[in-house]
């Protein structure tokens, strides 16, 4: 099982880094980070990022019911998609659902974001592929997502956002933002005839290389 070291930082770091890069507005989004004990460290439902402190972390144990929370605070409305991420996946330790807008846009459209530029499945492990639907707050969000994040660090929540994976809250985030980035390149590369994929043994090759960097964490 891997956790984060000082989870309560990292959350409250990425979390504000999140909102500077514009990749949630408000209090949309969540971040979550798995603790030595087993418990899960994740934001709270209905604060903004720009307020955010410690003190208003959830503390939550792996059923999810709440250990710890400042002031009668309610872990995030998408605890269930964590949840189901961790519970699927013993070799990650944080968790981030997210917005960002050209992402979602393709989550809108319920189609793949290609693996279409070099290096990218080192990072993410090929296309991000587009969960099935589920009713947000739905515990079939959390499980089709699991089924889309098989071999990734990413996948699209159809007509919603994006959920990321990784050893950290700060790997977590950087997929997020090269996802979003991707997702902007493919979309404009539609505007000159579209993507021209790597070649597959490319990037099977480089998908190779993410299964072996995300077990050193």
């Amino acid at each position: 099982m891997r956790f984060v070291d000082n989870p309560e930082d990292a959350v409250l770091a990425a979390a504000k880094d999140m909102l500077r890069r514009g990749l949630v507005e408000g209090t949309a989004g969540n971040i979550s980070a798995r603790r030595a004990d087993g418990h899960l460290v994740i934001t709270p439902s209905s604060v903004d990022y720009r307020d955010m402190t410690r003190d208003d972390l959830v503390l939550v144990d792996a059923d999810g019911n709440v250990v710890s929370a400042k002031d009668g605070r309610a872990p995030s409305s998408e605890m269930a998609l964590h949840l189901a991420c961790y519970r699927a996946f013993d070799d990650i330790g944080s968790v981030i659902h997210s917005h960002p807008v050209w992402a979602t846009m393709f989550a809108v459209a319920r189609q793949s974001i290609p693996a279409c530029i070099d290096e990218f499945a080192v990072y993410c492990g090929g296309d991000i592929r587009c969960a099935d639907y589920a009713a947000s707050g739905t515990p079939d969000v959390g499980h089709n997502a699991v089924k889309a994040l098989e071999g990734r660090a990413a996948a699209l929540i159809a007509n919603h956002g994006l959920v990321a994976v990784a050893p950290r809250p700060d790997k977590a985030l950087h997929v997020t933002a090269l996802v979003e980035r991707t997702a902007q390149i493919a979309w404009g590369a539609r505007a000159l005839g579209g993507p021209v994929p790597i070649p597959e043994e490319v990037n099977r090759n480089f998908a190779a290389v993410y299964g072996y960097l995300r077990q050193q964490g």
